[in-house]
C-alpha cells in the first residue's frame, strides 16, 4: 500500500513571508535525500568524492533534477526551496570553503561585510518583510503607522 502525505499542498501562515521557507515535516520529507547528500559531506572521503566529480557523486543519492541543478550551481536558496535544511546545505558552503556567514549572505544578496553589520544591527528590517499577499495584491493600500497611533486613544 503506498504511503500518502496528508499535508501534501497544504498552505500554512508561514508560507507567506517573504524569502522564507520553513522546515517543517513537509519540506523535511520533500528534501530528505538533499540533505542527506550533504550530511555525507562531513566524511572526507566523500568530500574528496564530490570534489573530484560533483554530477557523479550527486547520483547516489536519488534526488530531483531540480534538486542536483541548484546543487551543482549553488543556488543556496533554491535548495531551501525545495527541501534542503540550512544546517545541511552548510555542509556543502563548507566543503567549497565557505562559512556560514559567507553563505547566508550570498543567499541575501549582499556581501559578507554588509550582512555582518546587518546583523549586529538586529538583522534585516520587518517592514515589507512580513508578507507576500499584502505585498503583491494590487490596489492593496499599506497601512499607514502614523495615522494608527495618533487613532489610538491615550488615557
Amino acid at each position: 500500500m503506498a504511503r500518502t502525505n496528508p499535508t501534501a499542498g497544504v498552505e500554512h501562515d508561514y508560507d507567506d513571508i517573504p524569502g522564507t521557507f520553513v522546515f517543517d515535516a513537509e519540506k523535511s520529507r520533500q528534501g530528505y535525500h538533499l540533505n542527506m547528500f550533504c550530511m555525507s559531506l562531513m566524511k572526507d572521503e566523500n568530500r574528496k568524492a564530490f570534489k573530484a566529480d560533483e554530477a557523479a557523486y550527486l547520483q547516489k543519492f536519488p534526488m530531483t533534477r531540480e534538486q542536483r541543478e541548484a546543487i551543482l550551481k549553488r543556488h543556496w536558496n533554491r535548495m531551501l526551496e525545495l527541501g534542503g535544511n540550512i544546517y545541511f546545505t552548510a555542509k556543502l558552503g563548507a566543503t567549497d570553503g565557505l562559512s556560514f556567514q559567507q553563505v547566508a549572505a550570498i543567499m541575501t544578496g549582499s556581501t559578507q561585510q554588509d550582512y555582518a553589520e546587518m546583523m549586529l544591527k538586529g538583522g534585516r528590517s520587518v517592514e515589507g518583510n512580513r508578507s507576500k499577499s499584502k505585498n503583491e495584491k494590487p490596489g492593496k493600500k499599506p497601512v499607514n503607522k502614523q495615522s494608527k497611533k495618533s487613532s489610538k486613544k491615550r488615557g
